[in-house]
């Protein structure tokens, strides 16, 4: 069984929001699961662990690269914030796993044993660029420069825009700063990279902090006992040699009274800070960083709506290609929710700027429908209620991929497909589908494999059909005719 089946299996399990090997076999004798995919053979769950253990790391490196490919060939729209640049969210996600004995294991800063991913996603959709794994107990920082030394430029070929590198207070290091700015000076003919990170006071005292913002900056008092000052500074941090001018936004909070009305003995003070290279108003800054709270809704998706924060195999490299799957299953679902879901004739549900996979799944991925063979053909019939539904509107509109899926098996398509460049290269030369069928329930899975992952070829031997001469067609019917007398002459 070839290494294409055995990660196309998988990565179509994840996409159903099924992690675990024992998934697979309720597939086995599903024989549109078997066509979608372009399946010589179908793996039972132990061929499929056993292979996925056997060669981890080689498979691994051969999948890495297909969600940037993927996002590349179907033109990921990208959306950036309101200042026009476009936001790249950083963070690691611990992924409990408690009470097992898994490699890699260990305590997270979470306080329960796991490991501890981290995850970049690009733009307001939150396409996914990275998914590293990591081990319960190492740093945030550690790794985290070589990291985005390989991120940033992935994210310069989806967007010509400027980037906004956005960081939590764990990654408050020079060494990523050092990197942004390296970044900078390679693409200096291009759009502007900029950062915001959170600073990480550590153990400093914020007295100093209180007595200049008397002097140089102006209170505001949002209630009774509460005054805020916002200001910033201009800072130089060395780092191998180089100096580095930054600034540093801080904003500090004085609270004399708690908002539930209680007096305080001693005033509790509270100080934030952000370095960062924009040299917008404070206030923008802060409301910027407080815009990347909402990357956390990717994180959330990965480990509950595609079911990995349990990780299914106890060895360290298969679960690292098990993220690697994951990466491409969550950007695979993110994009046919939005080419599907977002619109005037999508399913009735909430304006958002995107649907969680979860809702994708519900709403398109569980669709039910019958797979009917006919004359060397499949087809996909839907009840009369879902054929007039919203449902169907969107799933059309999302097969419409760069390429159309052929009508017969075996066979490829006859004219190149002009909603899209013919020029895109597949994202995957390993998961390439040999011949399109219409499809049945959880088809619109079968649209990554079909329409955007052409490629081999297989084909099928099939009886020429003869076609039908207009005068044949009429001595048939003379002859039904004829009969159709005798048998009223019986009566």
């Amino acid at each position: 069984m070839s290494h294409r089946d055995i990660l196309a299996c998988y990565v179509a399990l994840l996409c159903l929001g099924k992690s675990d090997f024992e998934a697979i076999t309720g597939f086995r004798a599903d024989a549109f699961f078997h066509e979608a995919l372009g399946l010589e053979r179908m793996p039972s769950e132990g061929i499929l662990r056993q292979r996925m253990d056997a060669h981890a790391d080689a498979n691994r490196t051969a999948l890495v690269g297909a969600p940037l490919a993927f996002l590349r060939s179907v033109g990921a729209p990208v959306t950036p914030l309101a200042n026009g640049l476009v936001p790249l969210d950083a963070d690691t996600t611990p992924f409990d796993n408690s009470g097992t004995r898994k490699q890699g294991v260990s305590l997270t800063y979470k306080g329960h044993d796991g490991f501890a991913p981290m995850a970049v996603d690009l733009g307001q959709e939150g396409w996914c660029l990275e998914l590293e794994m990591r081990e319960g107990k190492q740093h945030s920082q550690n790794g985290t420069p070589a990291l985005l030394e390989r991120v940033l430029p992935r994210a310069r070929t989806l967007t010509d825009r400027g980037l906004l590198l956005r960081l939590d207070g764990g990654y408050d290091a020079i060494e990523n700063i050092a990197v942004i700015e390296a970044h900078i000076e390679q693409y200096r003919d291009g759009a502007p990279a900029h950062d915001i990170i959170k600073w990480n006071p550590r153990q400093e005292s914020p007295a100093p902090w209180i007595a200049y913002a008397e002097a140089e900056a102006a209170w505001e008092q949002p209630r009774p006992g509460k005054r805020v000052a916002v200001f910033h500074v201009l800072l130089t941090r060395t780092h191998d040699g180089y100096e580095y001018p930054l600034r540093r936004v801080i904003r500090v909070i004085e609270r004399t009274i708690d908002k539930q009305g209680q007096q305080l003995l001693v005033p509790e003070i509270e100080l934030e800070g952000w370095w960062t290279s924009l040299r917008s108003p404070c206030a923008e800054i802060i409301a910027l960083y407080a815009e990347h709270a909402t990357s956390e809704q990717v994180r959330s998706e990965l480990k509950t709506d595609l079911d990995i924060e349990r990780l299914p195999s106890g060895k360290f490299a298969t679960d690292a290609l098990v993220l690697a799957g994951a990466q491409l299953a969550y950007n695979l679902l993110r994009w046919i929710g939005q080419s599907g879901l977002l619109g005037p004739d999508a399913p009735p549900r909430r304006k958002a700027k995107r649907q969680r996979l979860r809702t994708v799944m519900q709403e398109l991925m569980y669709l039910a429908a019958r797979l009917i063979r006919s004359g060397r053909r499949l087809k996909l019939a839907f009840g009369w209620g879902v054929t007039h539904c919203l449902s169907t509107n969107a799933c059309t509109r999302a097969w419409q991929g760069p390429e159309p899926p052929s009508r017969r098996l075996g066979a490829r398509p006859s004219r190149p497909w002009s909603a899209h460049p013919p020029s895109c290269a597949p994202p995957m030369a390993f998961l390439r589908h040999r011949a399109s069928v219409t499809g049945r329930r959880r088809f619109l899975l079968v649209l990554l494999w079909l329409g955007l992952l052409p490629g081999r070829s297989r084909a099928r031997s099939a009886r020429p059909v003869r076609p039908v001469l207009p005068e044949t067609l009429a001595c048939r019917l003379q002859n039904k005719r004829s009969r159709d007398s005798k048998e009223l002459g019986k009566f």
